[in-house]
């Protein structure tokens, strides 16, 4: 079969879910037996990359073009896909990806994938032009959708793939780790993944170093912004002698670094409908410790721990779900718990290695091979239901 992922920003190693997603899933495509083809606006620097297609047409930054006069790219994405004789074309997003035109060429199915929760005009003239199949990163995004008032008959939960199998260490180096292994966070320089939160509720009586990878992307939020989270970031952790900050790593070395892990921890602010240092650091049987909102329950289950969360109102308390009743929330406090309950399963070696243990089951389903075998059962119609 031959697949095209359309993105825009295509970059492989963008600290941005959805570049990792496209690289790993076309590189599993085409490990079984099938052509994968990026069609992407840049940005420049890729043009060597495996069967990539760049467009003359529309450049990665020229998006304003894009909606004063959407006729040339499209033309242009048709043209392609007719070229290279392309049975499915994967929208990546509902702009940056063309879900909102859906430049199909006659015959090709389609299909649109969703990572967060959006409802604006562009969301809507997405799944106007129903494609064929609709890829939410997790069930808890179509749960979201769904209590959100959206018709998701057709959407499936198609979770990002690993880019390639975890080496766990051994029972004997994961009890030194679990003794005296360092705890590391990896994540983006966004507000809400809850890094200075996570700092100030720092105890001065933990006593393991602290290791932060914290990445700055060339997407979302804008440049200014994580370059604040950055230095905000550097001069808490200036305070504590035991944290270290650390640059981005490239993609393929997060499994290493995780791998020599204690725990990992994720102090998300907001729920995430996907992680994918999560599902890096369960498939080498690294233990996660986090917040038990949006899709870490599923993600995590048995393979770590997850500190609930509770909404503030005037009368009662109520489990927090999402929205506004995050506002609610005092994350400093409860990034205190987090730091305990990540140091209560550090000192319980029978827990911790069972949560190790977990860690590779609850990675197995996003092995690169069943993450794009499930793509293609969905994408030809075999999946009339979602049961992930």
């Amino acid at each position: 079969m031959n697949i095209a992922f359309v993105l825009l920003t295509r970059g492989c190693d963008e600290s941005g879910g959805v570049e990792r997603a496209i690289a790993a899933l076309a590189d599993s495509l085409r490990e079984i037996g099938h052509r994968a083809v990026l069609i992407a606006g840049g940005p420049p620097g890729v043009e060597e990359e495996r069967d990539l297609v760049l467009l003359t047409s529309l450049r990665f930054d020229g998006l304003p073009r894009l909606f004063e006069d959407p006729e040339p790219v499209c033309r242009e994405v048709r043209e392609i896909l007719t070229v290279h004789d392309i049975d499915v074309v994967c929208w990546a997003d509902a702009v940056a990806g063309l879900g909102f035109l859906s430049p199909a060429a006659p015959g090709v199915r389609t299909a649109l994938m969703v990572r967060n929760l959006r409802m604006d005009d562009h969301m809507r003239h997405s799944l106007a032009q129903r494609p064929d199949a609709v890829l939410a990163v997790s069930p808890f995004l179509i749960d979201e959708a769904a209590q959100a008032g959206m018709d998701t008959t057709g959407w499936h939960a198609l979770p990002d793939a690993l880019p390639r199998a975890g080496r766990a260490p051994g029972r004997e180096e994961r009890e030194r780790l679990r003794r005296t292994g360092a705890v590391r966070i990896v994540t983006r320089a966004d507000p809400a993944k809850g890094i200075m939160e996570l700092l100030d509720a720092l105890p001065e009586s933990f006593g393991r170093p602290v290791q932060l990878v914290l990445a700055e992307t060339g997407l979302e939020p804008p440049p200014e912004v994580q370059a604040d989270v950055v230095k905000a970031v550097r001069s808490r952790a200036a305070v504590f002698p035991n944290v270290e900050v650390l640059p981005g790593l490239p993609w393929l070395e997060a499994q290493p670094f995780l791998a020599e892990a204690a725990v990992t921890l994720v102090p998300s602010t907001r729920p995430e409908t996907f992680n994918d240092g999560v599902v890096a650091s369960l498939s080498v049987g690294t233990p996660v410790v986090g917040y038990d909102f949006g899709h870490l329950p599923l993600l995590v289950g048995g393979a770590g721990r997850l500190v609930p969360l509770d909404a503030l109102s005037p009368m009662r308390r109520q489990p927090l779900l999402t929205g506004r009743t995050l506002e609610a929330v005092d994350f400093t406090s409860s990034g205190t718990r987090l730091w305990r309950t990540a140091a209560e399963l550090l000192d319980n070696a029978v827990a911790y290695h069972a949560a190790a243990a977990q860690a590779l089951h609850q990675a197995a389903d996003h092995s690169s091979t069943a993450v794009a075998e499930r793509f293609l059962r969905i994408t030809n119609g075999s999946v009339t239901t979602d049961g992930w």
